[in-house]
């Protein structure tokens, strides 16, 4: 078997949802999906030429060859992976149909039936809608807003601030909808900083977090788990405060609480704070968790499979982890074609704790794929596929109705 093409597809979901299809002369075609990047699909072209006559059977073979041929540019990590981690996917998934074995099948077997599912809730409105550079847009399938402005995820904000009652009613929702853990975002409007290079809160920013998350949790009660994002803003001892105020929650994790790959101050929030620390989805390769792991750094790994570096990479990651007693929770901002291709790696490690999903008000997220159990998410939870490779096929015909213009359609 050979392959003859690889080819892209951008569909514009909350964030890119970037497709890689891998071609064969055998009629088999694998489907994987890369995390948004800028020039994401122009990279992906010219790794074609990388693979173009290979088998794709020889998975790590080609994940080494195409390591050796981005090298020269100095991409030991970075956004090149989210390109090979799409690419690996799909290798996994022309595999799987040609052994005719789900893809958990390949990576030792499953541990579990069911993935347990977390709502990511946001700021009380999940759908942020970003593109590759974390501005703020206004898609052709949203209701349109006269008003909207677009604004930089990362600079102050104008909008008003985020009310406990809005939080309380978002983690209802979720709730009823037969999800068991949810997360929420400490950084929104009312708690961010008003300078954002500084990485300080104030003791008004501290409360208010603190009032948002404990709507939340008086809501559901602590039958439900809560976690809370920081998307990397702060610094150590302000959000330490943070953390110490939010301990009677009893939360399931803070996430990236301080800058990624900055090992001190992740061990120093880690080490004082009396909720687990999670972090990971900015990191790449095994190389990027060894050291936070074995020094136990961090209390859950989150890495994002379609950017780590794939399938493989990733459990090689969990596998160190569970060494370590560390527990696995990926994040996930994808489409049902990543979502899927998570849940078999989430079935094959022992290790798993909560899968993320980050779409719920992507109208068409479910419409995207045929072949699966629809809803693919019911109750809070993924039914692994038994079906041959990822178990799924992408609807193209909805696909490309919501394609990014500008970008390849395959």
């Amino acid at each position: 078997m050979k392959i003859i093409g690889l080819k892209s597809a951008v569909v514009e979901g909350n964030f890119d949802w970037t497709f890689v299809r891998v071609e064969t002369d055998e009629g088999i075609r694998g489907l994987g999906e890369s995390f948004f990047a800028p020039g994401l699909t122009s990279i992906l072209r010219s790794l074609e030429t990388v693979i173009a006559g290979e088998d794709p059977r020889d998975i790590h073979r080609l994940f080494r060859k195409l390591q050796l041929a981005v090298s020269g540019a100095g991409s030991v990590a970075g956004i090149v992976y989210n390109a090979i981690s799409g690419i690996e996917a799909a290798l996994w998934d022309v595999l799987g149909q040609w052994l005719n074995v789900p893809i958990y099948r390949l990576l030792g077997g499953k541990f579990r039936d069911r993935i347990r599912v977390y709502a990511d809730c946001h700021g009380s409105e999940a759908l942020e809608n970003l593109d590759e550079v974390l501005r703020s847009r206004a898609p052709s399938w949203m209701i349109q807003d006269s008003k909207h402005v677009t604004r930089d995820y990362f600079s102050p904000s104008d909008e008003a601030p985020s009310s406990p009652e809005a939080y309380r009613k978002r983690a209802l929702a979720m709730r009823s909808m037969g999800f068991t853990a949810l997360k929420f975002d400490l950084d929104v409007p009312g708690t961010q900083p008003s300078d954002p290079y500084c990485r300080c809160l104030t003791n008004r920013e501290v409360d208010c977090m603190v009032q948002l998350i404990g709507a939340a949790r008086e809501a559901v009660g602590f039958d439900v788990d809560l976690a809370v994002d920081c998307h990397w803003r702060y610094n150590v001892s302000d959000v330490l405060k943070v953390a110490r105020e939010l301990e009677p929650l009893r939360l399931l994790w803070l996430e990236d609480p301080v800058p990624p790959g900055n090992t001190d101050a992740l061990r120093a929030v880690s080490s004082r704070s009396g909720i687990p620390v999670a972090t990971g989805e900015n990191l790449y390769l095994f190389e990027g968790f060894r050291e936070i792991l074995a020094e136990h750094a961090l209390g859950i790994a989150t890495p994002d499979l379609q950017k780590v570096g794939g399938l493989a990479v990733a459990l090689q990651i969990a596998q160190f982890a569970d060494g370590q007693s560390i527990a696995v929770a990926p994040h996930n901002i994808g489409s049902p074609i990543g979502t899927l291709a998570a849940a078999h790696f989430c079935a094959a490690i022992p290790n798993f704790l909560a899968l993320e999903f980050h779409a719920s008000d992507v109208p068409f997220w479910d419409d995207l794929v045929v072949g699966s159990d629809q809803p693919l998410i019911k109750d809070g939870f993924i039914r692994v596929p038994d079906r041959p490779g990822l178990g799924l096929r992408l609807n193209e015909e909805v696909a490309r109705k919501y394609a990014r213009k500008g970008e390849p359609f395959f």
